[in-house]
């Protein structure tokens, strides 16, 4: 397989897609104010082609940031494309769509991936999907989208998840997410007066939540949104800590990217060496893949702006550059597996 990454700046679509000949999926990366054009024009341009789409930047070795960017799979795929609508209330009903769709591309675990785009409430949508592709232990990698807006086939939907189910003819898959964070220090608490539907967490340990992380990190409560950069939350997930960012506050409350339930054990995260994370990946990955056709990712829009803030995000591209042909989304949220992180990086590679 092959994958083929086409960018416009200014969001010319004939621009981006110029070069695309014969593509067996399609990614549409698009802006707020272009991003219904972009829909139609593609479908218009690829007709029957799987595809799609979600507003948001993209990237390969240049970041677009308000333009459009399309990315590709071709020569040696087999793919499908569909939505699971009311993605907040009732994303189950339409389950037989990715039943069918995983019965289509015939995937296993070794060959096939779904990439999705989500508008919001990840953490349902990532149980349904997972309910299904469990049975083939099909690998998930993905994001949520801007504007609460994705595409499918042609078709924009609300309140949604947009999916595609990818069979690598010629190869193997694998998916990883990468963290670049690790535990501060020995802060544990117990999360009480949470609320589910606004993700808000209210006590750490009985205290104000606010009060708790402005005490520990001496930090006023203006900057409390610049420092999730640096020290979000975790969540202990086995082995595994899933990172939860701080939205806003709200009170003596604090809002958060995902979601956090009455008595969660959460733990305080402080950025690690982020630079050598990242070289370890690469090298895992090469470890993993001696010969490479493609890279697909989801980076979280708080670690491009960590990256940016600190001049390191043109680096990191170059660097990501050495495994091949590597694109991807700057995310809202990002999604490996069953589970919905914060400022992480997961990934597909395709042999």
């Amino acid at each position: 397989m092959k994958q083929f990454f086409g960018m416009s700046q200014s969001g010319d679509l004939q621009e981006a897609v110029r070069g695309l000949n014969g593509p067996q999926l399609i990614m549409l990366l698009s802006n707020s104010n272009q991003f219904e054009a972009h829909v139609k024009k593609l479908e218009a341009l690829y007709p029957n082609v799987p595809s799609i789409g979600c507003i948001g930047m993209s990237y390969d070795t240049r970041v677009v940031e308000k333009g459009v960017g399309i990315i590709a799979f071709y020569d040696g795929v087999t793919a499908a494309a569909n939505v699971l609508e009311q993605a907040s209330t009732m994303p189950v009903k339409y389950i037989k769509r990715l039943e069918q769709d995983v019965k289509k591309v015939n995937g296993t675990h070794n060959d096939t991936v779904c990439i999705d785009f989500c508008s919001g409430n990840d953490a349902c949508v990532l149980t349904t999907i997972h309910s299904v592709l469990k049975r083939q232990n099909i690998s998930l990698v993905g994001g949520t989208g801007d504007a609460g807006k994705v595409s499918a086939n042609g078709k924009i939907y609300e309140d949604a998840v947009a999916y595609a189910l990818v069979k690598n003819n010629n190869g193997r898959v694998k998916a990883y997410k990468e963290n670049i964070y690790r535990q501060k220090g020995n802060y544990r608490f117990i999360a009480s007066n949470t609320n589910k539907a606004e993700y808000k967490l209210g006590e750490l340990n009985g205290k104000p939540a606010k009060q708790v992380y402005q005490q520990i990190l001496h930090v006023t409560e203006e900057e409390i949104l610049t420092q999730t950069f640096k020290n979000p939350f975790g969540k202990l997930n086995g082995n595994d800590t899933c990172i939860i960012s701080i939205k806003e506050v709200c009170g003596n409350a604090l809002t958060c990217f995902r979601q956090v339930n009455d008595s969660d054990v959460l733990i305080l995260l402080e950025l690690g060496d982020y630079k050598n994370i990242v070289k370890s990946t690469i090298r895992q990955i090469q470890q993993d893949f001696p010969q490479i056709s493609a890279v697909f990712s989801v980076n979280c829009l708080f670690r491009y702006l960590l990256f940016t803030e600190n001049r390191y995000m043109q680096d990191y591209l170059e660097e990501m550059s050495a495994l091949g042909h590597h694109a991807g989304l700057v995310g809202y949220g990002e999604h490996y597996n069953n589970q919905f992180v914060n400022q992480s990086m997961t990934c597909v590679v395709f042999e």
